[in-house]
C-alpha cells in the first residue's frame, strides 16, 4: 500500500544500544548517520498539498506553515519523505539545534504561530524516502532508498536538508562526540539491507551516557494512585540557590511502593502535620497534568544516568543509578556537569 496522508504511516524506530556497532555486525552492513533531536515527521506531498504527520500520526501541518510553504514550492514531485523537524539558534559559524524554541511552536493561537514561523523558522533534515511519484519504496532495502532520497533532493536548498551519512564506523564514533556540540542526540546505525518497517524497532540508537550526583528534592504518586512514579532532581547553582533539574522514573511496581517507605522520613510536613506540597512549572506540554509533587527536605543524595543538558536541566528524563549517601547535598553542583565543545550545526547538514 502506498503511504499518503490518508493512510499515516507509524515511522520506524530504533533500539537503544550502548555503543557504535561495527559495520559487519549486521548481515548486509550498516550505514550511520547523526540522531537528530527535533520533532519526528512524515511528509507527504501530493504535488499540490502538503500534510506534515507525527510520530503517533497526528497532523503538525499547522505549526509549521513556513515548511509547508517550503515543501510546495521546492519539492520536484509528489513524494512521502521521513525526517526531523529542527529549529536553530546562534550565530553563523557557531548554530547549534534549539530544542526551547522548537517546542515554542506548537501552540494554539494561529497569529502566534504566524509570529514564531517568521522568528525562528524550522527546517526539516530528511533521512527517508517511503514513496516518490505513484511508487512505494517501503519494501526497498534502505541503501536504495537512501540513493533515490538523495537524487530527489538533489541541490533543493534550506530549509530542507539531507541528513549526513556514512559507513566509516570511526567516523560514526566521532560524530558522537563531536556533534553533540551542536546539540544532536548521539548517532543512528540503519541496516542497508532492510525495508522501511513501521512501528519496528530494527535501528539501532547509541545516545551519550553520563551520571551526575543531585539532589532529591521530591516526588510525584505514580499515575495509577499508588507508590513514586518519578523523582524530582535539584543541582545547586553557582549562588547557592537550589534549582530543579529534571526528574527520573521507569520504576518498577514493587520500587515504586518501596520508595513511598523509604522516603517517608525525609517527607516536608506543615506546623499541623500535614504534608508540604509544591508544583513544578507549566509548560505547553503539561498544560491538563497534574503538576503538583510532595516536597522532601532537601539532604539525600543520588547518583542519575542523564544524555544531555538543554539549559539547565536534563534534556530527557534521567534513570535512577544509586544513592550516594556518602556524597553531602550542597556538594552537588551544576559545576560537575560536562560540557560538550561547541560544534557549528552547518557543518552536520547537507
Amino acid at each position: 500500500m502506498e503511504p499518503s496522508a490518508s493512510s499515516p504511516v507509524t515511522p520506524m524506530l530504533a533500539k537503544a544500544i550502548d555503543a557504535v556497532p561495527e559495520p559487519d555486525s549486521l548481515e548486509g552492513g550498516l550505514s550511520y548517520e547523526p540522531k537528530w533531536d527535533g520533532f519526528r515527521a512524515i511528509v507527504y506531498y501530493d504535488g499540490e498539498t502538503v500534510e506534515i504527520g507525527s510520530r503517533g500520526s497526528k497532523m503538525l501541518t499547522r505549526y509549521f506553515p513556513e515548511l509547508t510553504e517550503a515543501f510546495a514550492r521546492l519539492l520536484p514531485g509528489p513524494c512521502v519523505l521521513d525526517g526531523e523537524i529542527v529549529v536553530r539558534s546562534g550565530v553563523t559559524g557557531g548554530e547549534r539545534l534549539d530544542w526551547e524554541a522548537l517546542s515554542q511552536r506548537i501552540h494554539p493561537a494561529a497569529s502566534r504561530i504566524e509570529k514564531l514561523s517568521v522568528e525562528t523558522p524550522a527546517m526539516f533534515v530528511a533521512f527517508d524516502l517511503l514513496a516518490s511519484g505513484d511508487e512505494s519504496y517501503l519494501d526497498r532495502p534502505f541503501g536504495e532508498r537512501r540513493a533515490a532520497l538523495e537524487a530527489l533532493l538533489d541541490g533543493i536548498g534550506d530549509p530542507i536538508h539531507l541528513s549526513q551519512t556514512t559507513t566509516d564506523v570511526e567516523l560514526a564514533r566521532t560524530w558522537l562526540t563531536e556533534f553533540e556540540g551542536a546539540g544532536l542526540d548521539g548517532v543512528v546505525a540503519k541496516p542497508l539491507a532492510s525495508p522501511y518497517s513501521p512501528g519496528k524497532r530494527l535501528m539501532l540508537k547509541i545516545k551519550h551516557h553520563r551520571t551526575a550526583d543531585v539532589v532529591l528534592l521530591g516526588y510525584r504518586i505514580h499515575t495509577s494512585g499508588s507508590g513514586v512514579g518519578s523523582l524530582l532532581l535539584g543541582l545547586y547553582d553557582s549562588d547557592g540557590t537550589l534549582r530543579n533539574v529534571g526528574g527520573a522514573s521507569a520504576f518498577s511496581n514493587v520500587r515504586r511502593l518501596e520508595l513511598i517507605d523509604e522516603l517517608a522520613p525525609l517527607v516536608m510536613r506543615d506546623d499541623s502535620g500535614e504534608v508540604v506540597a509544591g508544583e513544578t512549572e507549566r509548560s505547553r506540554f503539561s498544560s491538563g497534568k497534574d503538576v503538583s509533587y510532595v516536597r522532601l527536605n532537601p539532604t539525600r543524595v543520588i547518583e542519575v544516568k542523564y544524555d544531555q543538558m538543554e539549559g539547565m536541566r536534563f534534556r530527557h528524563t534521567a534513570q535512577f543509578y544509586r544513592w550516594r549517601d556518602d556524597r553531602d547535598a550542597r556538594s552537588c553542583t551544576f559545576d560537575q556537569l560536562e560540557r560538550p565543545i561547541a560544534y557549528d550545526l552547518s557543518r552536520v547538514i547537507l
